[in-house]
């Protein structure tokens, strides 16, 4: 999906990013508290939080500049919710970890891992709806996809691998939920997009004339 010009609904748009990826930093402390498996990145920044005094919210942010870093031979460019991919989701993700106790029994476990999963979910169609252009991981991935020619899904596949795998032997933890992510999330995600997804007028100019017209709170 591509994004929008930032003066297109802003005052509907920029709530609805904030609010994305902050469920999403929360989505991740969820299913990293309960310690049934997450998804390959989280995977990633646990093994990397245990080789440093960063926090897991930190390390998310660091490892997202050093993608950010890898757009360069890409050709890609960042944008503002690229940026705020970045920041929201260090942020949500230690408050979520803050929050949510640690101990909880098997039963309370798998309801928040499933919890995790759905909101996780829900919350990228929430956050890529609004259209502010794609965070660092997924435009390497699309980046990566252009200049190999090769499908997204198998660049994708091949990233989370990588990714998972360097993960595992930083000493991160990867279990049932991994699996549960990997097949579920994606469904859950095209099921909420048509929700969300703020689309372009249709007449090219209108963009310019609905960025000048008085806001009046609706979303497209």
């Amino acid at each position: 999906m591509t994004y929008l010009p930032f003066a297109v609904r802003p005052l509907t748009r920029l709530p609805q990013l904030f609010a994305g990826l902050a469920l999403y930093g929360f989505s991740l402390s969820l299913m990293v508290r309960v310690s049934l498996g997450v998804n390959p990145w989280s995977v990633l920044y646990e093994g990397l939080e245990r080789h440093t005094p960063l926090s897991f919210g930190t390390v998310s942010a660091v490892v997202g500049v050093v993608v950010l870093l890898l757009w360069i031979p890409l050709r890609q460019r960042p944008r503002f919710g690229t940026v705020a991919n970045i920041v929201v989701l260090a942020c949500a993700s230690d408050l979520g970890l803050s929050l949510i106790p640690a101990g909880l029994g098997l039963p309370a476990r798998i309801a928040l891992l499933a919890g995790g999963i759905l909101l996780n979910g829900f919350s990228v169609a929430v956050y890529v709806g609004a259209r502010f252009g794609p965070g660092p991981r997924d435009g390497l991935m699309t980046g990566s996809a252009a200049l190999t020619g090769r499908s997204l899904r198998f660049v994708r596949t091949l990233l989370e691998i990588c990714v998972l795998l360097a993960g595992l032997l930083l000493g991160g933890t990867a279990g049932a939920g991994t699996v549960l992510y990997a097949l579920a999330v994606g469904p859950v995600t095209q099921f909420f997009l048509p929700w969300f997804a703020h689309r372009e007028p249709a007449d090219p100019d209108a963009l310019l004339i609905e960025s000048a017209r008085p806001r009046n709170g609706r979303s497209g």
